[in-house]
């Protein structure tokens, strides 16, 4: 079996090349490799010092953050320990003590 990329835009596996193009049967998204390969660098997380980011990690968080709905606060200079990295805006999966699982931005971390 070919080894093609997923489709970028709907995780597709069952891609197929045409041409000089890669195309999705799914969603009829089509892209070439040079597309394919900025894609995969662009997936890599980074913190706010440009330090690339893995699973289980140990972060600090760099500005205070108000969690959204209740009146707490993640106070700068957090130490969070064990990170999980996650697609989306919120890239970042974690557990902070006193205030449970939380999902942080990886612009407001920097990497110990």
């Amino acid at each position: 079996m070919n080894d093609y990329p997923n489709c970028p835009n709907c995780g597709s596996t069952y891609t197929y090349e045409d041409g000089n193009l890669f195309v999705c049967p799914e969603c009829g998204h089509e892209w070439t490799q040079a597309e394919a390969d900025v894609t995969e660098e662009t997936s890599v997380i980074r913190d706010a010092n440009g330090n690339e980011l893995h699973d289980g990690d140990t972060i600090t968080v760099i500005k205070d953050l108000k969690v959204k709905g209740t009146s707490l606060v993640v106070k700068q200079g957090t130490r969070v320990k064990g990170i999980r990295l996650v697609e989306g805006d919120h890239d970042i999966d974690c557990k902070i003590d006193g205030l449970g699982a939380m999902k942080l931005k990886s612009e407001f971390v920097k990497k110990i």
